[in-house]
C-alpha cells in the first residue's frame, strides 16, 4: 500500500449502499420463494397418502 491510502478500503456511496440493499433483499426474496416452492412441489408429489400409517407395508426381517 502506498503512503496515500487510508484504512477505509472502498467507500461506497449512499446511491451504491441503497442499490447494495435492494440486490441483497432481492436475492433472500428469491431464496426464500425458491424454498417454499420446493417444499409445495415435494409434499404435492409425495401425494396426500403420506400421513397414512396403517398403508405402509410390515418390514421383514429374513434370517
Amino acid at each position: 500500500m502506498n503512503a496515500m491510502s487510508d484504512d477505509k478500503g472502498v467507500v461506497l456511496t449512499e446511491a451504491q449502499k441503497k442499490s447494495r440493499k435492494r440486490r441483497s433483499l432481492a436475492i433472500a426474496l428469491v431464496l426464500a420463494f425458491l424454498c417454499v416452492l420446493f417444499y409445495v412441489v415435494t409434499i404435492v408429489k409425495l401425494g396426500p397418502n403420506v400421513m397414512k400409517k396403517g398403508d405402509v407395508p410390515a418390514i421383514t426381517v429374513v434370517s
